[in-house]
C-alpha cells in the first residue's frame, strides 16, 4: 500500500472529508487529493501534522512507501547542505571582520591589504564551487 492510499484510508478511518483534513493540516482540498491519488507527495511538516491527526505512529504512515522515503531523504539532503553554506558564510563573514579591523588598524600593509581584498573573491569562489560539488553529486545519484 503506498503513502496516497494510506492518507484515504486514514482519513476515513477517522471520518473526516478532505476539506475538514485539509483544514486540520493547512493545506488546500486539492493538495489532499493530490496526495490521495499519487500525483504528488507529502512535506516532512504535513506527514507530522497527519500522525497527530490521524493518531498514526509515522512509522504506521510512512513504512512501505519508497518514493516518501526518498523524498524525505531528499529533503534532509537539502537542509544538511544548507546548514553547511551557512556555516559556511558566518566563517567567511568572520574572517573578512577580522581582515577587515586589521586593515584598518594596519594602514598600509600590503599582506593585509591584499588579504583583505582578496577574501570576498575567494570566498566567493569557494562557495560556487562548494554548489557545483553539491550539484555534481545529485547528477551522481541520480544516475544510480
Amino acid at each position: 500500500m503506498n503513502i496516497g492510499e494510506k492518507i484515504r484510508n486514514a482519513r476515513e478511518e477517522n471520518n473526516l472529508t478532505q476539506t475538514q483534513a485539509a483544514e486540520s493540516l493547512m493545506v488546500s482540498r486539492q493538495t489532499i487529493s493530490s496526495w490521495e491519488n499519487g500525483k504528488s507527495l507529502p512535506d516532512i511538516l504535513s506527514v507530522i501534522r497527519m500522525s497527530s491527526l490521524y493518531q498514526m505512529s509515522l512509522d504506521e504512515l510512512l513504512k512501505g512507501d519508497k518514493a516518501m522515503m526518498e523524498k524525505i531523504e531528499k529533503e534532509a539532503e537539502i537542509q544538511k547542505v544548507l546548514w553547511k553554506l551557512i556555516i559556511f558564510a558566518f566563517i567567511g563573514i568572520f574572517i573578512w571582520t577580522v581582515l577587515f579591523i586589521l586593515h584598518l588598524i594596519v594602514d598600509g600593509n600590503p599582506v593585509i591589504d591584499f588579504l583583505y581584498g582578496a577574501t570576498p573573491g575567494v570566498l566567493l569562489g569557494l562557495t560556487f564551487l562548494s554548489f557545483i560539488m553539491y550539484l555534481n553529486k545529485q547528477s551522481t545519484n541520480q544516475t544510480q
